[in-house]
């Protein structure tokens, strides 16, 4: 159907294929495709937009079982279909600017019935297509970042490259219980190709219920799972419209002024004790206001509604974990938004590094003398031993701190460089990948030995700090010089970037002031010609591309590495693809860097999610972009939810010092129902058997923070230290990673501060202060 603004095709069943908007230049289709589907042999003709999966009285019904009769004009479609119990009916009416979409369903029978789940597949083009054109999954594929609330769910499909306009959805009519997503994906790691990742997310709009019987998160106290009841002839009717937006202050702009939507600002993470302040704007009166936090089987309510003054809601949360902010209106409608509660960041890296100081380290009488659990080839598994030395370089206070650093030193003399290299010999990487060694394991390792480099000689047990500084030296050369290789793999891998910028300049500082100039010549060209390529390839994305079609593995580091190297034409490419992959939502847990893999859903990954926040802090404050800056904020919340043992409201309870890789945000993750909403280690999927059983050979271990602690260091060394500040389009001072107060003053959230960074002004001031006045500026 073919309108002056909106375009939609559907098959022979009513499923829409095919929805494209006339003023965008890249014609893109914004629901999943059947032809492409074939074309990568995926057989889920059953997931396209508009099909579903009913439940009545406790009978399941598909909808492809099922022939609906289809009615259409010039503008308009009606799809009916013909139930046992039910009728539902589903309209699309593209005659106005936007498409609207509805949904009804009326009980047939004589008698009331029980709408047990009923899931509607909104699919919309959330594809890593398997295609070597990066331009493709940039500009041809979008990102699903949920608004879920009962009265007002919103959906920002985001396409991967920002620049280029992005489709919303928004719901007009009914409730809404939650978002969920099944991945169909092929991964041929184990064939030797690269890119060797391809998949794509179906989103599913929850109407009623959500899971199979007994496999609903325990300790989700958030989100509903009620199902529906239906008298005798009764009906049920849902709608929503789909409109184009330029950007996050836009799709929120269409929300409010023109779908009646409130919209509410608030802070993702406050200390416990610290007011959270937020603000609603909306159409409707504000009947009550409800605080809720968990746990799930003692559940607080506290209403809070005399706190609410003229749009503006200051309420005080001494209790860490989930809070619940509830809305209701005069109109029966309800909104909501979804905070955390620390009782200190600072507490929580404390924690952490006595958790793995005491749990985690073996000792020399080990089973692997001095090493780390969980233990792995990878050397992303050592950044728990990076983390400790940061810590413990920031913190003087850490408990038992010179115990904790000569742990770590005993580890990488004992177990890391003669794991890693034979016979010690750092020109040798031992292959511990069959017939071959993986370059990028180096750049943790050079981190560890400079991160010990930077502990004072009283501090080190085995050698001086100026032992490991050549130590670091010669392992980031092996790491960033293609010369040092003799063979093809090693030299290509040599020349890829890595979480290694974030240290690299600092490093190279170092080894000048230390007169090791070989070593410092060495470097410095490998990492310019690293540098350089990247940036002359820029045009292309190429970095976007690693084993996964596009990934913000790659485009994260580009974006961060690039900026500081003052290649800003180049950073600011791959920032529009940083800023378009960091989500925002009410819910803090959802406002991920997006990514699917380790979860099979929409999920927050600590080390890439950590890693691609803080490429955004990096990029963001050496461009002086506020925006990208404060998405790179919002993921870092949510990934220190993955470190957090007060959170209540996941099945995965952390102990103190514990922490956990994944957080699956889907409700539900319908591949693993089980893992809804929870946090987990990869190794659980061991289970789905394929490619999982051989990826974890030895099953789930519960060991789900192998890969975890590189992001920690990037944290410290970003908003661990740092608070940024802007002036908003109203000219009004705004803060990241802070608050600015009602009498001037400016109060940081960073463990450690040492720097607030004006970024409109381009100033910085230097000092530990935990506030500054604003007239300091």
């Amino acid at each position: 159907m073919t309108t002056p603004r909106v375009n939609f095709e559907q098959n022979e069943r009513g499923a829409l294929t095919r929805l494209t908007f006339n003023d965008d230049p890249t014609g893109m289709n914004w629901v999943v495709a059947p032809e492409y589907l074939d074309q990568v042999g995926y057989r889920d003709q059953d997931k396209l937009f508009g099909e579903f999966q009913l439940v009545v009285n406790g009978t399941p019904y598909q909808s492809t079982d099922y022939q609906p009769e289809l009615v259409t004009d010039d503008h308009t479609s009606t799809v009916n279909y013909r139930l046992p119990l039910v009728d539902l009916r589903e309209d699309y009416d593209a005659s106005g600017q936007e498409l609207r979409w509805g949904i009804k369903m009326k009980n047939t029978s004589r008698q009331s019935i029980s709408i047990d789940h009923l899931g509607i597949w909104l699919s919309l083009a959330y594809i890593m297509y398997r295609d070597a054109d990066v331009q493709r999954n940039a500009e041809q594929s979008t990102a699903v970042f949920p608004t879920i609330s009962p009265s007002f769910t919103k959906l920002a499909a985001v396409r991967r490259k920002s620049g280029l306009p992005n489709l919303g959805c928004y719901q007009l009519m009914g409730t809404v219980r939650s978002v969920g997503t099944f991945a169909e994906y092929t991964n041929r790691f184990f064939e030797n190709v690269s890119p060797s990742l391809d998949g794509l997310l179906f989103h599913q709009l929850v109407l009623a219920g959500g899971y199979p019987h007994g496999q609903a998160p325990h300790n989700d106290w958030i989100y509903s799972r009620a199902g529906l009841r239906l008298t005798p002839g009764e009906e049920r009717e849902w709608q929503f419209v789909f409109a184009e937006f330029a950007d996050q202050a836009d799709f929120y702009r269409l929300a409010r002024h023109r779908f009646g939507h409130p919209q509410v600002t608030f802070a993702p993470l406050v200390d416990s004790g610290q007011d959270q302040v937020v603000t609603i704007d909306s159409p409707q009166a504000v009947k009550r206001v409800w605080l809720i936090s968990g746990p799930a089987d003692r559940l607080t309510a506290e209403e809070v509604t005399k706190q609410l003054t003229g749009g503006r809601l200051t309420v005080s949360a001494r209790q860490p974990g989930e809070h619940q902010l509830q809305f209701e209106f005069t109109d029966g409608s309800t909104d909501m938004v979804v905070f955390n509660v620390m009782d200190s960041i600072s507490k929580l890296l404390e924690r952490r590094t006595n958790y793995l100081c005491q749990h985690s380290y073996s000792g020399p009488g080990g089973r692997v003398p001095d090493s780390f659990a969980p233990l792995s080839n990878q050397g992303e598994s050592l950044g728990k031993l990076n983390f400790i030395l940061q810590e413990c370089l920031l913190n003087q206070q850490q408990p038992d701190r010179v115990g904790a650093i000569r742990k770590v030193e005993a580890s990488a003399v004992n177990y890391v460089r003669p794991k890693w290299f034979v016979d010690g010999d750092f020109l040798r990487p031992r292959k511990l990948y069959g017939d071959f060694y993986r370059v990028m394991d180096l750049e943790y390792i050079a981190h560890l030995f400079y991160l010990l480099s930077q502990c004072a000689d009283k501090e080190l047990e085995i050698n001086p700090a100026s032992t490991y500084l050549k130590w670091a030296a010669q392992v980031f050369d092996v790491r960033v010089n293609p010369a040092l290789h003799n063979n093809q793999r090693g030299k290509e891998e040599a020349q890829m970037l890595g979480v290694y910028y974030m240290y690299i300049n600092d490093l190279l500082a170092d080894l000048k002031r230390a007169g090791l100039t070989k070593e410092y010549s060495e470097i410095s060209q490998s990492w310019q010609a690293a540098i350089n390529r990247v940036a002359d390839q820029s045009s292309t994305l190429k970095a976007a591309v690693t084993e996964h079609f596009f990934d913000n593995a790659g485009f994260g580091p580009a974006a961060g590495a690039l900026a500081v190297n003052g290649d800003d034409p180049a950073a600011r490419r791959y920032a529009r693809l940083l800023k378009a992959n960091i989500g925002f939502s009410n819910d803090f847990r959802s406002q991920a860097p997006d990514r699917w893999w380790e979860a099979l859903s929409y999920m927050m990954h600590s080390l890439w999610g950590g890693i691609t926040a803080a490429a955004a802090q990096i990029a963001g404050e050496h461009l002086g972009d506020p925006e990208l800056v404060a998405a790179g904020y919002r993921a870092t919340v949510a990934m220190l939810y993955l470190y957090d043992s007060n959170a209540t409201a996941t099945d995965r309870i952390l102990k103190p010092g514990e922490a956990a890789s994944t957080y699956s945000i889907a409700g539900p993750n319908i591949n693993r129902p089980d893992l809804s909403r929870n946090r987990f280690g990869q190794s659980i999927f061991a289970s789905n058997g394929g490619i999982f059983a051989r990826l974890f050979p030895d099953g789930y271990t519960g060991e789900d923070d192998w890969d975890m602690g590189e992001e920690l260091v990037a944290y410290l060394n970003g908003f661990g230290q740092k608070t940024y500040l802007y002036r908003d389009d109203t000219d009004r001072w705004r803060a990241i990673n802070g608050r600015v107060t009602d009498d001037g003053e400016v109060v940081t959230m960073a463990p450690y501060i040492r720097e607030y960074v004006d970024l409109t002004n381009h100033r910085v001031i230097k000092t530990t202060e935990r506030k500054i006045k604003l007239e300091e500026l």
